[in-house]
């Protein structure tokens, strides 16, 4: 199904895309191609397939040892911010409520 000058020009108008004359023959020809391409996958016999929902369905990761790799330096963070409380960090206010 070849694109025509027209259709290529309302693509790039409903895209947003601004193109030169001379480009239209080159983006014709390759949204021709793509539109192939996907009339091509169309015709794939699916009936007997079964959906997966991830392409490695059915194998298994190696799981670590759910340790802990760093250390606790909470208090080193804090020190050098401007306000904390009870270990948290205290910001101004940017939400005005109505």
């Amino acid at each position: 199904m070849p694109l025509d000058r027209h259709e290529v020009e309302k693509i790039a108008h409903l895209a947003r895309l601004s193109i030169n004359e001379e480009q239209i023959p080159f983006y014709a020809s390759n949204l021709s191609k793509i539109l192939g391409l996907v009339e091509h996958i169309n015709q794939a016999q699916t009936d007997n397939i079964i959906p997966m929902a991830h392409p490695l369905e059915g194998l298994t990761q190696r799981m670590r040892e759910d340790e802990v790799t760093e250390t606790n330096e909470r208090e080193l963070f804090q020190s050098i911010a401007p306000e904390t409380d009870a270990g948290l960090y205290l910001v101004p206010k940017v939400i005005e409520e109505a």
